[in-house]
């Protein structure tokens, strides 16, 4: 050697086939490959299990435990870098250590380099806080939004928001999905003798009564067989009430459907003991099946989510999942 020095390959450069330089108005191809990831929560893990059998895989392995002192822990216990992440986690009781211990997930995901975090949120956290209805209240649906866009998500799935304008609320793209579809086909598919009459339980959800009333072939009319029609059953005082008017004006039988039962309080045995012929919900919410009434009958949404799931991973239309009817509000 003439100069005496020696040229040696920097640390971790080793092997690497030299780089085709970029061309002017061109880019370098890398082929990467995209990754769906499913994980889940502890809120509502049956329904995760569900959509993850739709969609043809496992769920993703995350440790999550609660210290004594009543803090979340969560690690992700698989690579995710680069991957298209999904995290179903629904309002549950305990709701906020849910919202915090979904806040923590996404976080986790984001430091691990995750390439997009989708947070699935089926019963959205403090939904029916969406506006100030007195002086000194806050408007928690806001600050939910705020926290899930500051720990890191990138996008948000949920289904039959109490008020539309909490999609207004992000930055981020929000699918907002419906379960009507979902219950218009169960309906059709009792094939009811008589003729079929769609109401609102109350003024906020005449529209959405209304398209429900398209679906089935129905009118808003007071007829024999009423179907009412809701977003919630909380305590289920409301819907208790107005299966007992329309049966006291001529209703033969009243079914209700809502999309998320939270049976909070008396709702069970208020329902049970009702004039309420069955009422269908979905499993947005976990409902344990050895209190729930004989009249409460439970719709899986996994499929309408694994079909949106596939659709976001895919960047192709959500909207096209109900032909462009998914918005009600």
């Amino acid at each position: 050697m003439e100069s005496g020095t020696i040229e040696q390959t920097l640390p971790g450069l080793g092997g690497m086939t030299p780089q085709p330089e970029l061309e002017l108005g061109r880019a370098i191809a890398l082929n990467p490959q995209k990754r769906l990831m499913l994980f889940s929560g502890r809120s509502n893990p049956d329904l995760a299990q569900r959509i993850a059998e739709q969609l043809g895989i496992e769920l993703g392995h995350v440790k999550l435990k609660t210290f004594a002192n009543g803090e979340t822990y969560c690690r992700f216990e698989e690579s995710v870098r680069g991957a298209d992440m999904f995290i179903v986690q629904s309002a549950c009781d305990p709701v906020d250590r849910h919202l915090m211990e979904l806040l923590i997930m996404i976080n986790a995901a984001r430091l691990a380099s995750a390439k997009r975090i989708t947070a699935v949120v089926p019963w959205y956290f403090y939904a029916r806080q969406d506006k100030k209805s007195r002086p000194r209240e806050p408007i928690t649906a806001r600050l939910v939004a705020d926290m899930l866009q500051s720990a890191g998500a990138d996008r948000v799935l949920t289904m039959d928001l109490h008020a539309g304008q909490v999609q207004g609320f992000f930055h981020i793209p929000v699918d907002h999905m419906t379960a009507i579809p979902l219950f218009a086909q169960y309906v059709r598919d009792l094939n009811l003798a008589q003729p079929i009459a769609a109401v609102s339980p109350d003024t906020g959800r005449t529209k959405l009564a209304g398209k429900f009333a398209e679906m089935i072939g129905g009118g808003l009319v007071a007829g024999k067989i009423v179907i009412m029609t809701d977003d919630i059953v909380d305590t289920a005082g409301t819907l208790v009430a107005g299966a007992a008017a329309l049966k006291e004006r001529g209703a033969v039988k009243v079914y209700a459907c809502a999309t998320h039962g939270l049976f909070n309080g008396p709702a069970l045995e208020r329902i049970a003991s009702s004039d309420i012929d069955r009422l269908v919900v979905t499993d947005t919410v976990a409902i344990d099946p050895l209190t729930k009434p004989a009249n409460i009958e439970v719709l899986t949404v996994a499929g309408i989510l694994a079909e949106t799931i596939r659709n976001v991973f895919a960047d192709d239309s959500v909207s096209a999942i109900f032909a462009g009817e998914n918005q009600l509000f």
